[in-house]
Parts: C-alpha cells; structure tokens; sequence
C-alpha cells in the first residue's frame, strides 16, 4: 500500500494510515499478500485504488470470488465513496449488484446495449411479462414450457422455472398445458422482471 501511494505521490502516514482503518486492514498487516484469502486481497485492491483520493474510480468486478457478506461490505464501502463525491464506474457479471448503481449499461460482445436506470430498463427493454412457474418433474415441465406459443424464453430458476413471454399471455396459456400433460403442483405467478431478465432480453441469448 505504501509503494502504491508513493506512486501517487501520496507520502501522509496518516492517510495511510486513515485507508488501512478505513479497508478493516489493519488484522492482516504482518500477512504476505500471496497468502491472504480472496476477499482479504479484492480488499487490498481497493485500498491501492482508493490512496490517492482519486474522483472517478474504476472497479473491475471487485466482488469476484468473495462471499455474500463480504459483497455487501464491498458495496457499503463503494456508496461511502460515492456519497463523498466519488464517481464510481463497477463492471459485474452479477445482475443483482448491477440493481445498486444509479445507472446501468448493459454490454454484451463489447457493444453496449442499452444504457439507464435499473428500472426504466426493466420497463422499457423486456419485450414481455416475467413469470414464475412452479410444477412437477421440473425438467419435462421446462420442455414443455418452451415449446408454447408466446413464451419467448424459458429456463431454470432454482427450485422453479422462469419464463417470458409475449404481453398477450395469461397465466391459464401457461398453466393449462402443463396440467393436460400430467405435470404436478402447477402454478404461475407474474413477477418484476430482474436485470438478468433485461439482459438476456437484449443480448438474445
């Protein structure tokens, strides 16, 4: 940290020392980088890139590899800049942190496909309606889903299967086929679309 803020022409021990307290540095100092965890290192990456104060800040998927707590202190951490002023510009290939910026581009082959708020793109870029669907076995139940009419896309979600479909569909298009087929515990559900919804809206895949 001290050889990167040299770079910078940062020599203030006390911002040093202010960016170790600040990064919760301050238990791994006597570690060799080599051997800390990944989060204890995407830590240390983000204190070289924060020792000069810079204004805009670029941040290469900094939560990669860490864990679900350590993401969160991730994005506490970069709002604390932002609220100070900071421009902060993040690429992630994780959806649901792409929800905690202002503005969102959303990329694909190096183009950019769209850019503007988490909500006006799930408005304005979903050709459709999202939905949740629930039936039993879940596999021959996807099979079956993506072969009717207006569904435009279909795949697995966990426990459930997600579908869009065309504005025009209703909840029985979806359930009825199922049914007639034998599948168990059908139900469907419209929900918000999610950014991964957007994006593989416009990415086509």
């Amino acid at each position: 940290l001290s050889f990167y803020a040299g770079v910078y022409g940062v020599y203030e021990r006390a911002h040093l020392e202010n960016t170790l307290d600040r990064l919760g540095l301050r238990g791994v100092l006597d570690e060799r980088v080599g051997a800390l965890p990944v989060g204890w290192r995407q830590r240390l990456a983000l204190a070289t890139a924060i020792v000069h104060r810079p204004r805009l800040l670029f941040l290469d998927e900094p939560t990669s590899g860490v864990d679900p707590t350590a993401r969160r202190d991730f994005w506490d951490l970069i709002y604390e800049f932002v609220a100070e002023g900071v421009t902060a510009m993040v690429t992630t290939h994780y959806m649901d942190e792409a929800e905690y910026c202002n503005r969102v581009g959303i990329m694909s082959r190096g183009r950019l496909l769209a850019l503007d708020t988490a909500a006006a793109l799930k408005k304005q870029a979903l050709p459709g309606l999202a939905w949740d669907v629930f039936a039993e076995p879940l596999l021959p139940a996807l099979r079956l889903l993506e072969g009717l009419p207006g569904v435009l896309r279909a795949g697995l979600a966990g426990d459930h299967l997600r579908a869009v479909t065309r504005p025009e569909v209703r909840r029985g298009d979806l359930t009825r086929p199922l049914k007639a087929q034998g599948m168990q515990r059908v139900r469907a559900a419209r929900v918000e679309p999610t950014l991964e919804d957007v994006f593989l809206a416009l990415a086509g895949e």
